[in-house]
């Protein structure tokens, strides 16, 4: 079943880089304690992603925060490295968090994977974000497939 709003965060681990490497980082790490905007692309470097959907957050930032968001975070089905390079690429600094979510783990205990094997991209997570308080769901927008409207930046602060 799809999380939903009222529900807890499940329990799983993303990577993410650090000054020593690649380290895991758990759901309590990244969302205990904290109000946090997490949003989901299908892809790294992908082009909505890339031209629309991070650098909406990027550009967002400071007006979340003064909404009260403690942390802004991405999450994609692709490997630590890949969401590292990806945010150096987009000067993400430490605006956003960049959580790499390798085998999908997040995404399917969310119930938020589809399958984008004919396009030649494998497993992916749907487009979405979602305002998580202390691990609690508080807000969750989902875009329809091919979509970029509810989870993006703009949409979210709008709904705070």
């Amino acid at each position: 079943m799809t999380i939903k709003v009222g529900d807890t965060l499940p329990d799983v681990t993303f990577m993410s880089m650090t000054a020593d490497g690649p380290a895991p980082m758990s759901t309590d790490e990244v969302f205990a304690g904290k109000r946090v905007v997490l949003f989901a692309v299908p892809g790294a470097y992908t082009p909505t992603c890339s031209a629309k959907h991070l650098p909406g957050f990027l550009e967002k930032a400071d007006e979340l925060a003064t909404k009260g968001v403690d942390r802004i975070a991405c999450t994609a089905i692709n490997d630590v490295f890949v969401m590292d390079a990806w945010g150096q690429d987009q000067n993400v600094g430490d605006k956003v968090m960049m959580l790499a979510d390798g085998n999908g783990d997040f995404a399917q205990a969310l119930d938020l994977v589809f399958d984008a094997s004919s396009f030649g991209m494998g497993q992916r997570s749907r487009r979405y974000a979602l305002v998580a308080n202390d691990k609690v769901v508080e807000h969750f927008f989902v875009d329809e497939a091919g979509g970029f409207e509810v989870s993006s930046a703009a949409h979210v602060l709008e709904n705070l």
